[in-house]
This record gives structure tokens, sequence and C-alpha cells, in this order.
């Protein structure tokens, strides 16, 4: 059977490894950050499709470890390669964030360039704010 108590402290130790806030390993996994807010308080235990998003974004976590407390984590394949040497890689919040930086950059250079707002109060005022590049 699977103890919630002990996921909870191992997904805890997830976090802490890849100095990730609960927010940022749900977005990192492509989960609503009130999954890991379940787990963490031992509300819920893990389903099988978020272990399979963790272990598929994080391949440093063994699943028998994560699910049992058997095996290690990291996985001694994340920390050395196959020939003994140490492997560098990005940290997990690194990688994430470097994602989130270009995908912001796609964005900025493929959006319209914005030409008016106009705020409407419910007293029956408004605003209008222009564009430096639209004021004539």
């Amino acid at each position: 059977m699977l103890d919630r108590t002990e996921v909870a402290l191992r997904l805890k130790k997830v976090m802490l490894h890849f100095g990730l806030s609960a927010a940022e390993l749900a977005a990192s996994i492509g989960v609503p950050r009130s999954s890991i807010s379940h787990i963490l308080s031992g509300r819920n235990k893990p389903s099988l499709e978020f272990v399979l998003k963790l272990i598929e974004v994080h391949k440093e976590i063994d699943l028998h470890w994560l699910l049992k407390g058997r095996g290690t984590f990291p996985t001694p394949l994340a920390q050395t390669a196959l020939d003994g040497t140490k492997t560098s890689t990005l940290s997990s919040k690194t990688a994430f964030a470097t994602k989130n930086k270009e995908s912001a950059a796609q964005q900025k250079q493929t959006s319209e360039e914005i030409e008016k707002i106009l705020i409407f109060y419910k007293d029956g005022t408004f605003e209008v704010h222009q564009s430096r590049s639209s004021k004539s």
C-alpha cells in the first residue's frame, strides 16, 4: 500500500533538490498547483498520470524511490555518466526558467502593437491611454 505521508516527504525532497516551489514544480510537469498541495498535505495520493509526468520531466527521480522509498534519489545515472565522468546538466529550475524566457521573447516578437487602452469606471467616466508611437 502507498503511504501518503512518505510520498509527501519524498516529493518535498524532490522540490528541495531542484529548488522548486510547489507552483514551479506543478508548472514544470503541467499539472494544477492544487495537485501538489493535496499530495503534500496528505489529502490525496499521487495519480498515475502525475507520477508519469513527474518522472518523465525529472529523469533523476527513480519511480521505486518515489513510491516506495526503495532505490536512491537522485538516481546514480543522473549524477554520473556511464563512462564515470560527472555529468553537467542544467537544474530543472534553470531549464524551466530558460524555457519561459524563450516563450516570452517569442510572444513579444509575434504580438501586435497596442494602440489604445480604454478604462471605463462605474460612475460613467473613462480614461484613454494611447501608446507613444500612435500619439499625433
